[in-house]
This record gives structure tokens, C-alpha cells and sequence, in this order.
């Protein structure tokens, strides 16, 4: 195996390698489904999600989690698009969820209801 030389080569190799262990990445949604979640209607938006972006043909993952601590803003989407950090988008209705497919999933164009990380990826 040569040397990295660079952060750069470092992030190439590693995106090459977890393509070899997980096949091509692929675009993730996750629902936040926590109690304050599912109050708020997430179950609705879940379902919306799954079957507008097979209606789209749009290849991805749609999964549910439990509680981000965005209950403020629930119901609660994390969207994460191949090579792209994951973006959460707070107070998502069927409007907000048709506007995230269509402008940021398809465009990668940001869109207003991003709420602020409060955690780090290690």
C-alpha cells in the first residue's frame, strides 16, 4: 500500500474503501420517532417519504430512530447525501418533506428549517 501523503488522499482512500465493504453509498433519511416525534406526526412523515421517493424513483434508505434532542422541533428529518455530512431539518411537515426531495435531494440546493448540530461525527 503507498503512503498518504495528504488529507486529501486519506479522505479518497477512505471513501474507496468503505465503497469495497458497503457497495456505493446511498442517500439516508432517518425519521425521528421518539415520543415527541411521534406526537408531532413523524410516523406521517416517514410514510411520505418512502413513497414519494419511490413515486420519484429516487434510489434511498428512509429508516426511523428514536429521539436527536430536537424535540423543540419535531418532527425531525436527518437527510445525509453521498460524500456530504448529514443535515437536519426541524418542524418537517408534507410541504417541508416535498421541498427537501425536490430541492435539496435532487438539486443539493440548502433550504430554510436547518437546525444547528449538536453533536460531532468521530
Amino acid at each position: 500500500m503507498p503512503k498518504i501523503k495528504s488529507p486529501a488522499e486519506l479522505s479518497k482512500h477512505k471513501t474507496e474503501v468503505l465503497e469495497r465493504i458497503y457497495g456505493k453509498e446511498k442517500i439516508r433519511i432517518r425519521v425521528h420517532m421518539g415520543t415527541s416525534g411521534q406526537a408531532s406526526g413523524a410516523k406521517t412523515i416517514y410514510n411520505f417519504f418512502r413513497q414519494e421517493l419511490e413515486k420519484r424513483n429516487i434510489e434511498a434508505t428512509v429508516i426511523s430512530s428514536g429521539d436527536m434532542g430536537y424535540s423543540f422541533a419535531e418532527p425531525t428529518v436527518e437527510v445525509k447525501l453521498p460524500n456530504e455530512e448529514p443535515i437536519v431539518f426541524g418542524y418537517v411537515d408534507k410541504l417541508k418533506a416535498d421541498e427537501i426531495i425536490e430541492k435539496y435531494i435532487k438539486n443539493g440546493e440548502l433550504i430554510d428549517g436547518i437546525l444547528p448540530a449538536n453533536y460531532r461525527s468521530i
